[in-house]
């Protein structure tokens, strides 16, 4: 494992319960949801965040973990399913020494070292995550702990109220 670049890993590991947590704490009723009829809808920011990152993930960065798409298009197949590859990309990653991490890759139509593009990832995953905890309070729905406590969650940090 990267000694200099571990803590992008411990980053992108705890990116992936806050993006689950996120996720599961839409209803079934709510995944055709949109707030503007030029957004996404709840499903299509799933379905959006597994594709985006295993492209990236497999073109980039080289941690192929195949097809993106869950078999169940729910929404716990997407938490499933976006689990798993994540879960596996992160061990793939973790394997990568210190200067795989340097190395320049191609990042669309420029050079950017893997750790530059695994940053970027990161920061694309949480402009998303973002974008559906303000769908969550539209909906009058309870938000879970991303970096901190919420006003849901009291002093507590709750990933995801599944869990609590």
């Amino acid at each position: 494992m990267s000694d200099a670049y571990g803590f992008l890993l411990d980053t992108y590991e705890t990116e992936i319960l806050k993006i689950t947590g996120v996720w599961s704490a839409f209803p079934d009723s709510t995944m055709d949801y949109r707030p503007h009829r030029k957004s996404r809808s709840v499903i299509e920011q799933l379905e959006h965040q597994v594709q985006s990152e295993g492209r990236w993930m497999n073109i980039m960065l080289g941690s192929d973990t195949g097809d993106p798409n869950p078999l169940d298009r729910s929404k716990s197949g997407f938490i499933l399913k976006y689990r798993s590859d994540a879960g596996r990309r992160l061990e793939i990653l973790r394997h990568k020494p210190d200067e795989w991490w340097r190395e320049s890759t191609a990042f669309f139509d420029v050079n950017r070292s893997r750790a530059w593009v695994l940053t970027r990832r990161i920061n694309h995953s949480t402009h998303h995550r973002g974008q559906l905890q303000v769908y969550l309070r539209i909906l009058d729905l309870p938000a879970p702990s991303v970096y901190g406590p919420t006003a849901d969650t009291g002093d507590r940090v709750i990933y995801s109220f599944e869990d609590s």
